[in-house]
């Protein structure tokens, strides 16, 4: 059958400016603001499903292929 690729999001901490954004979008709750500084993605609960990503202001979210 083949490798499945799977997407997920990806956070540029450095550009990312802690809007939360991000976070409010994600229906599996994958994304969270931390310490108010930047967001973090739990690969393991996102779906690559890449609201977070269009509603980023800053554009600091990316979806990403997992090899």
């Amino acid at each position: 059958m083949g490798n499945v690729k799977r997407r997920h999001a990806a956070v540029e901490r450095g550009v990312c400016v802690a809007c939360g954004s991000c976070e409010d979008v994600c229906p599996r709750g994958a994304v969270k603001v931390m310490k108010g500084i930047y967001a973090a993605v739990d690969i393991s609960l996102c779906i690559g499903c890449g609201r977070c990503e269009m509603v980023c202001p800053a554009g600091a979210v990316t979806m990403e292929v997992a090899e």
